[in-house]
């Protein structure tokens, strides 16, 4: 009876062991805030800088999906966007058809198994996911009257009972659609509420089992801060109660383009709201106005650092929203802005996942994976004879300076507080290949002039 016991309680003693083991590999995987430096992220416990691009926003309704996050994986990308959309050819809703008609208290499976199979590969893949839970978008226009959520498309709800109109003809901007102010702070619309945290707790069913899932709120909202609000501390809430305790972190995506709009205060102002920001907006901005508008940004957070994401890059010939050099210079002033993330916005907005991105993306994880950037800043005030947007520089002074030149030039940079010989490396970024490097004695300053014309950074260290 005695060995029984103690084999019992030995028994048990490995079980919690290994529960105990199992949940510090889950806290591992899981996204958070870099302690040392909360300007960045951190996952597995290591410092991450998010790098990205993909050929659509809501990525887990795609064909050949694996395919497309090994490309993204083989060239240092580790970052996509996940809209919870379905206003696509090809894509699926998230309820069920029933004589015609949506139940809203029914799932379409599809939907769902797209959604967790997603999760599941990039989760394999150390990929992290930004979801934005309403894609704003999809609530208006010609996309509102195919909408399951649209009183004449559904059978759980009528217009009166929910009210909710029939017809949104105007621009998101308007925040005309009665959806978007169901909240009790606001209209508090019950009826439609409880549907929509139906959707939100479907959702999350599912993301709150893996670690690599960062929340926004909204794509380019111009609604209620009490909107976004509301959504934050609900998922919070929710997180907070399941067993697994994964951590979450939220953010809202507000349309205006200058981040010092009021619109952005909501989310800049208010920390225990939101634990990241994404400035994707920015990204409309070009020059040396696009690294000075994110620059006043970062100061205005000194006292409290947070993650500034990026998870749209606009900028594409054939798009609306700049050429691809606009592009593919937004995605390096980020980085070298101390920013945390940056991913090249879908086709033909951006650059996706094409050749341009590839390289960009490759020869950033060069540079960045040669350095300690998550103990550097931004220091372009050890430029001198820097004409505006010429060139951008991200430096631990003494250690290591790393310049971004968008199309040649010549500067000067001050190295004074280095006082050993270091190597100079240029990297040519479109062709993801490194110079050979220069050996310098100990000086004030350097003269640096990339190669030739075109795109590249030098490593000094």
């Amino acid at each position: 009876m005695k060995r029984t016991i103690l084999l019992i309680m030995a028994f048990m003693a490995v079980e919690v062991t290994f529960c105990f083991a199992r949940d510090k590999v889950q806290s591992k995987k899981e996204i958070d805030i870099y302690p040392q430096n909360p300007a960045y992220w951190q996952y597995g416990g290591k410092p991450i800088l998010l790098l990205g691009g993909s050929v659509e926003d809501n990525l887990f309704q795609i064909r050949e999906l694996r395919e497309h996050l090994d490309l993204l994986k083989s060239v240092g990308g580790n970052y996509v966007r996940n809209t919870m959309s379905s206003r696509d050819e090809g894509n699926v809703w998230p309820f069920r058809k029933v004589d015609g008609k949506y139940d809203l208290k029914k799932w379409n499976k599809e939907y769902w198994r797209r959604f967790e199979t997603f999760l599941k590969l990039t989760s394999e893949r150390d990929i992290i996911v930004q979801i934005e839970i309403w894609a704003t978008f999809d609530y208006y226009r010609d996309n509102w009257d195919r909408n399951p959520f649209n009183p004449k498309n559904n059978i759980t709800y009528t217009a009166q009972e929910s009210g909710l109109p029939l017809q949104v003809n105007s621009h998101p901007t308007s925040t005309k659609n009665n959806f978007f102010w169901s909240v009790p702070a606001e209209r508090n619309r019950k009826t439609v509420l409880k549907c929509q945290q139906r959707f939100v707790d479907k959702i999350l069913s599912y993301s709150l089992n893996f670690g690599n899932v960062l929340y926004c709120m909204d794509n380019e909202t111009s609604v209620t801060p009490e909107w976004g609000k509301y959504w934050s501390e609900y998922i919070k809430d929710k997180a907070r109660t399941k067993k697994s305790r994964v951590r979450v972190h939220t953010s809202e995506m507000w349309d205006k383009w200058d981040l010092a709009h009021p619109q952005h205060n909501a989310s800049f102002d208010h920390p225990e709201t939101y634990s990241f920001l994404d400035i994707s907006q920015n990204n409309h901005n070009k020059g040396q106005t696009h690294w000075d508008n994110a620059q006043r940004q970062r100061a205005r957070i000194a006292d409290k650092v947070r993650p500034l994401n990026n998870i749209k890059i606009y900028g594409a010939n054939k798009g609306r929203y700049g050429s691809d050099r606009d592009g593919m210079e937004r995605f390096w002033r980020n980085i070298f802005g101390g920013l945390a993330s940056s991913r090249f916005h879908r086709p033909a907005s951006g650059q996706g996942l094409n050749k341009n991105a590839q390289a960009n993306i490759r020869s950033m994880r060069f540079i960045t994976d040669d350095m300690d950037v998550f103990s550097c800043k931004p220091y372009n005030d050890l430029l001198s004879e820097r004409r505006s947007n010429e060139a951008y520089c991200l430096a631990n002074p003494g250690k290591e300076y790393a310049v971004y030149f968008p199309d040649g030039g010549e500067v000067l940079l001050d190295i004074s507080a280095m006082k050993k010989k270091a190597a100079i490396r240029w990297l040519d970024i479109m062709q993801s290949k490194w110079q050979k490097p220069q050996r310098i004695e100990p000086k004030s300053r350097v003269k640096l002039r990339p190669p030739s014309k075109g795109y590249w950074a030098v490593l000094i260290q």
